[in-house]
């Protein structure tokens, strides 16, 4: 079990993926058990990762990754993608996630058995995620009428569980193909069973909208692993501005800035695999705590979820 660090309130993680929220993912993943720590670099995987999913591919000692990542140059990679879409990240981002990498993670968050080891680590990681964001936010009690803005909602896959739990969602990304299969699930999951469910839940508004167009008042915003596709120095406004869009808390996850974790990334920028991904950021916490400092935010709450191939910081943040 990974736990919060003790500064502020302590916050144990869910390690094990709810049967509720996941019947089909907890039985894959008593199917194909995974080792729950990240391996030894000198340990070589057998599939193809890119900067997006951080993954460990090959290798040797830490001495020989070094000298390897010195000769190589993956921001030329990263500056020919920009230049084929004519823009900056975002728009690398807007193309990436509208086409191959739509497919990618379609499956990736998805119920297929199609995917590699890498892929379905991935699954659990974020889907223990997604289950600490709901068990966070429920535990001061139901969500029944709570305004939730999900900015970078992907394919749904917390927008829906908070609806089941009587949130009122508008559910954002900047990929339509994205907003699309994630109300094509929503009204599968909300509006087909909604017998089942009572009361019925209210189907979340999808938008189609990059970060800095959001706008609106929320009881609560939530923003998981997306500020990854964000530099620090554009982060900060990012912050800034889903501080200012809520009223009581604000959840982030964020991939940590770390000597070793930023040493994995690397190392993953090697291997880009059999498709383009996009640039891919780690943050400091420090970073991120000072940033919601400046606007009058405090962290409350902090843990850290991992599997093999997935690390996420997860943190909730109050008005100070």
């Amino acid at each position: 079990m990974a736990c919060s660090s003790p500064l502020f309130s302590a916050l144990c993680f869910h390690t094990n993926v709810s049967p509720k929220l996941y019947p089909k993912l907890n039985h894959t993943y008593r199917k194909k058990p995974i080792a729950p720590a990240i391996p030894p670099l000198s340990a070589a995987a057998d599939v193809a990762v890119d900067g997006t999913t951080i993954a460990v591919i090959g290798g040797g000692s830490v001495a020989a990754l070094a000298a390897v990542l010195s000769l190589s140059d993956p921001e030329k990679r990263r500056q020919a993608q920009a230049e084929e879409v004519g823009g900056g990240d975002k728009e690398v981002v807007r193309e990436y996630f509208n086409n191959n990498g739509f497919e990618r993670w379609k499956k990736i968050y998805g119920e297929t058995d199609d995917v590699n080891r890498v892929q379905l680590d991935i699954r659990i990681g974020h889907s223990k995620t997604v289950e600490n964001v709901i068990k966070m936010l429920t535990d001061e009690g139901p969500l029944n009428g709570v305004t939730v803005c999900d900015a970078g909602c992907g394919t749904g896959c917390l927008a829906i569980p908070l609806a089941k739990e009587g949130a009122i969602v508008t559910a954002t990304d900047i990929s339509a193909a994205m907003v699309a299969e994630a109300e094509k699930q929503a009204r599968e999951e909300l509006l087909t069973g909604k017998d089942e469910l009572s009361p019925a839940p209210v189907m979340p508004k999808f938008e189609v909208k990059d970060l800095e167009s959001l706008e609106g008042k929320y009881d609560t915003v939530v923003c998981l692993d997306v500020l990854i596709h964000y530099p620090q120095s554009k982060a900060d406004g990012m912050i800034a501005h889903l501080a200012s869009l809520a009223d009581k808390r604000l959840l982030l996850s964020f991939a940590p800035k770390t000597l070793y974790y930023d040493l994995l990334k690397r190392v993953g920028e090697l291997f880009p695999g059999p498709s383009k991904a996009t640039r891919a950021y780690l943050h400091a916490e420090a970073d991120v705590e000072r940033a919601l400092r400046k606007v009058g935010w405090r962290i409350r709450k902090r843990g850290l979820i991992t599997t093999q191939f997935y690390f996420s910081r997860l943190i909730e943040a109050v008005p100070a």
